[in-house]
């Protein structure tokens, strides 16, 4: 239609036409965007109209079904992943006809708290910025040598991500690797390689030492949680050794980190040779920062003597308290001396993180407790048993594929909750000990090297910009290999030493 002016107008038609195509078009996207939402609740719809198989009740097949389809939508994240475990917790009391009462009981346990402890005092040591003064601390004890510098970047790294967990500490290390970077060259192009030596440094120095210690990482303290909710009884004694303490679970895995360490900056230099091999220039620059930054202030000096603290009581009283109330008892002492202010734990912590871990540990319980990890793990074992993998070192290497597959496509603590009840059920079957077969599904969840959502860590360290995708899968690999051959040489010589 044309106006008195010449203009042209729509038509009623061609408006309603546009408008419906425009909501058409909304929909699409929508449906589009959350198709892995749909697919996901299409499979559980399909696998629930069948027959329980034979060994599995209806309920075991329903958390199984659940099982599956959050095992989807951790991979795909249609929706955030809090909604995930939102799900979670309806599906127990719809679908499986569970008190929500008993429910919400399933989702706080030390476990939780102590996961929950962990990322209050990961805010708090974060606001106290001491990532120039930690640069300038890792290059005097290592000197300018490129090799040395980044061997001392992973251990740095590495001591303290066993602590503190590795997302913290990568986000600490992030700018200490960029500084020195940048303090190097400013074209990004001229240190290409540098940059990821020394970002890849951050990274795995984390990953590695993420299976130190239970704070390492929160699918250390899930699979704690799931031994002594499986095997351990009160009543008898023959059970004690699966209440695995701080230093207990130190003294399994400790040794591991610091036999990967040399073996990360030996395989990172193979990869990437750095146009650098002595960063002189930057370390002249950092010294001058560091100087205007003048001497440690009396808090900073005060939160290192807090962590101390906190980390003592892991040590010496966890097995008394549980490590979760020694952790929010840090984060407490943070908040009191006013070191950190509530708003900002309420801003750092990320609570869907803990809500996410909580249900997932709650649907594993229950996959315990409906007999469907046993039926899973038994099925697991007679597939493995033609080929040698249905015991002994077989065994070990199956769960450490199993779930280093899995833990390169979600997160690692998300993996050993979906995984945990299921490989210590086939230990129990198979006669092996459930301490080895746990620490080798929990030490696994640290290989998740070959993808930028591995960990926390990777993707932390890809934001910088300066690495590719295809760089994880170039190292990765190579990562892979070296970590599971330790790993599998501890579970069979080191791990029966100690008592198993």
């Amino acid at each position: 239609m044309v106006s008195e002016s010449g203009s042209t107008e729509p038509t009623a038609v061609e408006s309603i036409s546009s408008r419906f195509d425009l909501r058409l078009g909304a929909n699409l996207y929508y449906f589009w965007e959350k198709k892995w939402f749909f697919i996901a609740l299409l499979v559980g719809f399909v696998l629930l109209s069948f027959d329980p198989p034979e060994g599995l009740t209806r309920a075991g097949q329903i958390v199984l079904t659940m099982s599956i389809m959050a095992t989807i939508l951790f991979v795909t994240e249609p929706i955030p992943l809090p909604g995930v475990a939102l799900l979670i917790i309806i599906g127990e009391v719809l679908l499986m006809g569970l008190e929500s009462t008993e429910v919400a009981k399933s989702l706080m346990n030390d476990s939780v708290l102590f996961i929950m402890g962990s990322l209050m005092l990961a805010v708090a040591v974060v606001r106290q910025r001491l990532d120039k003064r930690i640069a300038w601390l890792i290059v005097r004890m290592t000197g300018t040598k490129t090799t040395r510098v980044c061997f001392g970047i992973s251990i740095v790294s590495g001591v303290l991500a066993s602590f503190i967990g590795e997302h913290t500490v990568a986000a600490m290390m992030l700018p200490v690797g960029i500084l020195l970077v940048t303090l190097t060259s400013d074209d990004p192009k001229e240190v290409r390689s540098l940059a990821a030596v020394i970002l890849f440094s951050i990274s795995y120095g984390c990953s590695v030492a993420g299976i130190g210690t239970p704070s390492g990482g929160a699918r250390n303290a899930i699979m704690i949680g799931y031994w002594k909710e499986f095997f351990y009884d009160p009543t008898n004694p023959e059970t004690f050794v699966y209440l695995m303490d701080y230093a207990k679970w130190m003294l399994y895995a400790y040794p591991m980190f610091l036999i990967q360490v040399p073996i990360v900056t030996f395989i990172l230099f193979v990869t990437f040779r750095p146009e650098h091999r002595d960063l002189s220039r930057a370390i002249v620059r950092l010294r001058a920062q560091v100087a205007e930054e003048g001497p440690m202030k009396a808090g900073e000096w005060v939160s290192i003597g807090l962590f101390f603290l906190v980390l003592l009581g892991w040590i010496l009283f966890s097995q008394d308290l549980g490590m979760g109330t020694v952790a929010v008892s840090g984060a407490v002492a943070f908040l009191i001396a006013g070191l950190v202010r509530w708003e900002d734990i309420n801003n750092g912590v990320n609570w869907g993180v803990v809500l996410l871990y909580a249900a997932a540990i709650s649907l594993g319980v229950q996959m315990k407790d409906t007999g469907a990890a046993a039926w899973v793990a038994q099925s697991f074992l007679d597939a493995l048993a033609p080929i040698g993998g249905g015991e002994g070192i077989g065994l070990w290497a199956a769960v450490s594929v199993l779930t280093t597959a899995i833990t390169n496509m979600m997160s690692n603590g998300a993996a050993v909750a979906v995984l945990g009840p299921i490989v210590l059920n086939m230990a129990d079957l198979a006669g092996e000990s459930p301490i080895v077969v746990g620490f080798v599904c929990a030490v696994s969840s640290a290989f998740a090297y070959l993808t930028v959502v591995g960990t926390p860590a990777c993707t932390i360290v890809y934001s910088s910009g300066f690495l590719k995708t295809t760089d994880f899968l170039v190292v990765g690999w190579k990562m892979v290999i070296a970590s599971t051959i330790i790993m599998l040489t501890a579970a069979a010589v080191y791990w029966p030493l100690v008592g198993t």
